[in-house]
This record gives C-alpha cells, sequence and structure tokens, in this order.
C-alpha cells in the first residue's frame, strides 16, 4: 500500500469515528422523549360547565419543554396554549352537555419529541340553553402552533359549533373577533358574522343534526416585515390648484413689505423692527407646520415597523346573544413570529 492510499484511509477513519461520538449527540439533542400529563377541574355556572385545565410537559433530558399544548377531543382542537418556563399551561373551556373524551396534545419543540396525555372523561351538565362552541383547524400553515415570518399571513378555520340550536326561535347570529396580537399584527374573518339557524340547514345531510354542518369562518391572521411603503415619485408641494394657499403665504409678506417701504418714510427704528418680525415669522413657519410637509413630499412615509417575533396566545372570541342573555364564547391559539 503505498503513503497516499495509507493517508486516504486515515482521514477516512478519523471521519467515521468523529460521526459515531457528534451523530449520537445530535440525535439525541432532537428526540428527547416528553411525558404530558392533565388535570381537569370541571364546574356549573349558568347552565354550561366550565372545565378548567392544568396541563405539564416533562422532557427526559431534564430540560423545560417549550413550545404549545392543545386540549383535544376527537381531532378537534378547544383551545392551545404556550407552555410557561416551568413547562406548565392552563386553558378553560366551555363544554356542552354530555360526555367528553379529552386529551393534551404537545406538538413539540426543537429538543423534544410531541407526547399526549391520558385521555379523560368529563361529563358536562346537560341544558336546553342555546348556544354554540369555538375550534380551530389550521389550513396554511397546516399545523398548530401557527409559525409565520414576519410579512406572511396564515389561515384558520373557525367552527362555530351549535349547542341546542332547536331551543331557538329565531336565528343566532354569532359575531367573531381576535386579541393578543403582537403590534403590527391584524386578523380578519371571512364572513365576520355567522347565522346559526334554529333547524337543521338546507346544506346537511336530510336527517342529520345542526352540529353535522356548522358554519365555518376563515380567519386570517396578517404579520407585518420591515420596510417602507411604495413611495413612487412624490407629489409637488405647490400645484396649479393650490393658487389660494399661495396666496395665503404670499399676501401677508407683500403686504409687509408694503408697510416696510412706508416706514422706512417715517422711522428708520419701525422698518427694523418690521424686518425683524417678518424673519422670525417665515423662521417660525419653515420650523413648524411647513417641515413635516416638505420632508414627506421630499422623502416620502417613514419606513414600516416589523411585526416583533415571538410567541403569543391569540384570543379567538365569537359573542351573541340567544334571545335572553347575551353568549360570549372564547377558544385559544398560538401565534409563533420569526
Amino acid at each position: 500500500m503505498d503513503r497516499r492510499s495509507l493517508r486516504l484511509e486515515l482521514v477516512a477513519g478519523l471521519a467515521a469515528a468523529l460521526a459515531t461520538l457528534v451523530l449520537p449527540v445530535a440525535a439525541r439533542a432532537q428526540s428527547a422523549a416528553t411525558q404530558t400529563s392533565m388535570t381537569v377541574t370541571a364546574s356549573g355556572q349558568g347552565g354550561q360547565t366550565k372545565t378548567a385545565f392544568l396541563m405539564s410537559v416533562t422532557g427526559a433530558d431534564g430540560l423545560p419543554a417549550t413550545g404549545a399544548v392543545a386540549v383535544d377531543e376527537g381531532g378537534r382542537q378547544l383551545a392551545q396554549v404556550a407552555l410557561n418556563p416551568a413547562g406548565q399551561a392552563t386553558a378553560v373551556v366551555t363544554l356542552p352537555g354530555g360526555d367528553h373524551q379529552l386529551r393534551a396534545v404537545y406538538s413539540g419543540d426543537a429538543t423534544h419529541l410531541g407526547s399526549t396525555s391520558a385521555s379523560m372523561l368529563v361529563q358536562a351538565l346537560a341544558s336546553t340553553t342555546p348556544g354554540f362552541q369555538l375550534t380551530l383547524a389550521p389550513v396554511a400553515p397546516s399545523a398548530l402552533p401557527l409559525v409565520l415570518k414576519a410579512g406572511d399571513a396564515g389561515t384558520i378555520n373557525v367552527t362555530i359549533v351549535p349547542v341546542n340550536p332547536s331551543a331557538l326561535t329565531s336565528p343566532m347570529f354569532v359575531s367573531l373577533s381576535c386579541s393578543g396580537l403582537p403590534n403590527q399584527a391584524s386578523c380578519t374573518f371571512s364572513p365576520e358574522s355567522v347565522e346559526i339557524l334554529p333547524a337543521t340547514p338546507t346544506s346537511c345531510p336530510t336527517g342529520s343534526p345542526a352540529t353535522a354542518c356548522p358554519p365555518v369562518s376563515s380567519m386570517v391572521l396578517q404579520t407585518q416585515a420591515a420596510g417602507t411603503v411604495g413611495r413612487g415619485t412624490p407629489p409637488a408641494p405647490m400645484t396649479k390648484g393650490s393658487g389660494p394657499v399661495t396666496w395665503a403665504f404670499l399676501l401677508p409678506g407683500v403686504l409687509g413689505l408694503g408697510g416696510l417701504a412706508w416706514g422706512a418714510r417715517r422711522r428708520a427704528w419701525l422698518s427694523r423692527l418690521a424686518l425683524l418680525a417678518l424673519v422670525a415669522l417665515v423662521t417660525m413657519l419653515g420650523t413648524t407646520a411647513c417641515n413635516p410637509r416638505y420632508y414627506y413630499f421630499n422623502h416620502g412615509p417613514p419606513n414600516n415597523l416589523p411585526t416583533p417575533a415571538g410567541t403569543y396566545t391569540v384570543t379567538v372570541t365569537g359573542q351573541s346573544s340567544n334571545g335572553i342573555t347575551a353568549i360570549t364564547e372564547n377558544t385559544t391559539m398560538v401565534l409563533t413570529v420569526q
């Protein structure tokens, strides 16, 4: 074996040895197992069952888990919240009457795998009062928590599930809104108001309950990137149509000059005083009202601020009335801006 072949084999052996040392460490860093647990406290309030969830996620590596955890019922996400530094989170959900199999689902982070808690049965109080429940489903991106770069938009389907719609005497209209967004971000709903009918909608298959085809609204979350507003060519500060404005500035000057000419014949000190007053007036106009206008026409509007990076819990709210009392229902989701 020549020296060149020996060197090549030596280099290959060293590379293989390094790979056996480095790769397992990286794999362990990316695949630490987690355990998710959930405790539930249910209480009846006004004919409804308010259910509080305490969820905890612990990592096998001993490090606190980050990211988001959701309350799930049969694949429907009832609420999603961000974990605190201790790896815990709380959520409150209003449940319609009946039995509910609920679980906590952790979606994982950069160094932890996702996990799911044991399923728990919650029996909610039966009620004949009409109402609704909100659930969320991601569209684009297709997973929650929603991760967006500044300037991107995400779409979430908000499903308004009717509760006891047969007790309605007239249609119930639910108005949707959101809160908890970071600065330079917005949400829009299409439609912004949805209708729940007393009977099964005609769009449902014959004989199916109203809950089989609940109304859905599309929510778009829009973030903002750093940059500038389209400036184009700034308009001229003075146009032909601005004659009255021009005269508003020129006329006092013309009168002032006339006064100076007249005052020069009378007293020299009067002319000097008037001249100083005129100079002071022009200086004041140049440094106050006219200055921002000049800057806008010559430089355009200021730069846009980007949506701040971070993790935010967004609350989606539905508000309506069943004809007797006002109804407000909430659900939450996690938005991460990169």
